[in-house]
């Protein structure tokens, strides 16, 4: 069984929200004063595990969890050994700010989570703060020491580079991902979300980023791929440590495109850039015994998968979501 859009596009990874809420308030992701859903509006950890089995029956070998802070959800470790189990899947792996993982990273490796991408923008703790609007960078780096020794196959850091914000901190947070003996991606900001100030002021391209790394290191390209989005280089002296490029407005990924996200409100989106969607926490609690309806409703809507989105870096906003509602 496979899944394939109508450009034929093989789809093969879900990028599935377990919550839209989080511990931070990251200026990229949300507004300084969110509202998050009501309990009924999300979907229950039994629906979320009938959905990664659903979507494992029908080819998906990859699926990520996201939120908002995957690792705030309430029975999250139990959520993914269920899900980690599931005949088919390649592998189970996860997005998080790192602010739970010292007390969490190894039951989660015990619970068959594969891979641990963590975010980390800033290494000055102000700069952290600020970026975070309250996050404690000790926190952070106490947790990404922890997933280094709880025994993931691979741990890497994710950065969205911002002029003003941290893009002069660049060189150091390879430095850092060099001593730990970890990857990094540098990401582009990607216009989701009114955050109450125009992201084309701070909007840096992935080209800017690499040009600033190549100034001390030597850069080698490499056709590796994580199965996502990023575009990987090697370092000439550190060749242990990949580093990422993920370029949504400057070198968009569309063509090569094998992915879906579904809301942590059971909305399947097609498309991170287009707001069309298919409702599934309906079909999930209209047939809550007969997945033969869901199953036609998801190859019905991969043939509308969009072929391209439309970001570019001017700073408007072009899908009104908040990055926290899907999971980037």
């Amino acid at each position: 069984m496979s899944l394939v859009d109508g450009v034929g596009r093989s789809i093969d990874y879900l990028r599935l929200s377990v919550t839209d809420r989080c511990d931070f308030r990251c200026v990229y992701c949300m507004a300084k004063n969110m509202t998050f859903l009501p309990r009924q509006q999300v979907l229950t950890l039994e629906e979320l595990e009938r959905l990664a089995a659903l979507f494992v029956g029908q080819g998906v070998r990859k699926i990520r969890l996201t939120g908002g802070e995957p690792l705030i959800r309430p029975g999250i470790v139990g959520l993914c050994r269920n899900i980690a189990a599931l005949p088919g899947l390649r592998e189970l792996v996860m997005t998080s700010n790192g602010s739970q993982l010292a007390r969490l990273a190894r039951p989660l490796v015990e619970a068959g989570v594969k891979r641990m991408n963590i975010s980390l923008d800033s290494l000055d703790p102000q700069r952290f703060r600020a970026i975070t609007r309250n996050g404690d960078l000790r926190q952070v780096l106490d947790g990404i020491e922890a997933a280094r020794n709880a025994g993931f196959e691979r741990v890497k850091l994710n950065c969205v580079v911002m002029k003003g914000r941290n893009f002069d901190e660049v060189p150091a947070l390879v430095r850092y991902a060099i001593e730990q003996g970890i990857d990094i991606s540098f990401i582009e900001e990607m216009p989701l979300g009114d955050v109450g100030r125009s992201r084309g002021e701070s909007f840096c391209a992935s080209d800017d980023v690499r040009a600033l790394i190549a100034r001390e290191h030597g850069l080698l390209d490499s056709t590796e791929n994580s199965g996502g989005p990023a575009r990987y280089v090697r370092l000439v002296q550190h060749p242990q440590t990949r580093i990422g490029f993920i370029s949504p407005n400057s070198h968009n990924f569309c063509g090569s495109c094998n992915r879906v996200r579904m809301t942590v409100e059971g909305q399947l989106l097609l498309c991170l850039g287009q707001d069309k969607a298919v409702d599934f926490r309906s079909l999930l609690r209209r047939y809550p015994l007969e997945d033969g309806p869901l199953i036609a409703a998801l190859h019905q809507g991969l043939k509308g998968k969009p072929l391209r989105h439309d970001f570019s870096g001017d700073g408007e906003v072009q899908v009104v979501r908040f990055m926290n509602m899907s999971g980037g």
